[in-house]
């Protein structure tokens, strides 16, 4: 079928294209309300273990390398239930009661060779500092309940930056669910209402659609 057999129908019921656009524009205008706004906290810590030989200047590589390995694990770590947990813990022993899987979900980690880096994604900028700090005191202080190996070396970890909350955009989510969004579906539902509604009516509204049938056209009064 041709662009133009999907235009005539859709002209000719314009009104039921329009009309969900219509409710949708007045729904959005009366209950939207903009995405909260986030805010995200980026630290960087350092992390290593002294050298295990009798000389700190003795095979460096392997301390070097060992640092690396601290932070790719401890990367790992902070994405963990029972790191949040811990977190959560350490909130609630300050009086701020954060749900463990809040902090689960907030946090994204990643690390740069020796450096382990910590993106903590928060709705309230003060609340977002609290939660952060109570994320260093766990690295800095409890690296060795995770590996076992670390006990004895502190800190292993140390923060490099200050919690300095930023705001950010909102989420692909956020966005995907704003009013374009709802009135493009809208728009959507309307030309497929008018398209049901010309695939069902048995009305004829055109010449060459009796012609299609085989009936020969033997006159047409005009529109007027």
């Amino acid at each position: 079928m041709e662009l133009r057999n999907y235009w005539k129908p859709l002209r000719r019921r314009w009104w039921l294209v329009v009309a969900p656009v219509i409710v949708v524009v007045i729904y959005v205008a009366v209950t939207y309300t903009p995405p909260a706004p986030l805010y995200q906290v980026v630290v960087r810590y350092a992390a290593g273990t002294t050298p295990a030989a009798t000389s700190e200047d003795y095979d460096r590589y392997y301390p070097w390398l060992t640092s690396e390995y601290v932070a790719n694990g401890l990367a790992d770590v902070a994405l963990t239930g029972a790191f949040a947990q811990s977190v959560a813990d350490l909130l609630h022993a300050g009086g701020k009661d954060v749900p463990a899987a809040a902090v689960q979900q907030a946090l994204v980690s990643d690390n740069a060779q020796s450096v382990l880096v910590i993106y903590l994604t928060w709705p309230d900028p003060v609340e977002a500092v609290v939660v952060a700090e109570a994320i260093s005191i766990e690295l800095t202080t409890n690296a060795a309940a995770y590996f076992p190996q670390l006990e004895g070396i502190e800190p292993a970890v140390r923060p490099l930056d200050e919690p300095v909350p930023v705001p950010v955009a909102a989420g692909l989510r956020a966005q995907l669910t704003g009013p374009a969004v709802k009135i493009a579906l809208a728009l959507v539902v309307g030309v497929a209402l008018a398209l049901l509604w010309h695939y069902l009516d048995p009305t004829v509204n055109e010449a060459a659609e009796l012609e299609e049938l085989g009936l020969p056209v033997l006159g047409a009064i005009p529109r007027g």
